[in-house]
């Protein structure tokens, strides 16, 4: 199982940025797939998930009305669409692949490398 996201990057404060992830190696349509981001000294957390079923999503509170999580079955991609970005978005992000449950880290067997998203003041 491979779990690629694209290139992060740095962006003001305000602005939006989108990240792809791209999946092989597993029946895409049969995982949920999550976005997690990890700030320096702080824990991995919670994003975004966007269940295999139904396509339902749910988002962290922090994130709630200024990030989208989609995706296209059959390109076995996901996207997070990030708009209204501020600092406290600052992290490493990951996007996750899950067939149980959704909300922790340590349900989630196959993650990406992880990319950068820093957004300036």
């Amino acid at each position: 199982v491979q779990l690629v996201e694209s290139e992060g990057g740095l962006v003001q404060a305000g602005g939006s940025l989108r990240l792809v992830c791209a999946a092989s190696g597993l029946t895409f349509s049969t995982y949920s797939m999550g976005w997690f981001r990890q700030a320096p000294g702080k824990e991995r957390e919670f994003v975004a998930v966007i269940m295999w079923i139904g396509s339902r999503t749910y988002y962290a509170d922090s994130v709630k009305g200024r990030f989208t999580i989609s995706r296209d079955n059959a390109k076995n991609t996901v996207y997070l669409q990030m708009n209204g970005l501020k600092p406290d978005d600052t992290a490493v992000y990951y996007c996750a692949a899950s067939r149980g449950e959704i909300l922790s880290p340590a349900d989630y067997p196959y993650w990406g490398q992880g990319t950068q998203v820093t957004v300036s003041s």
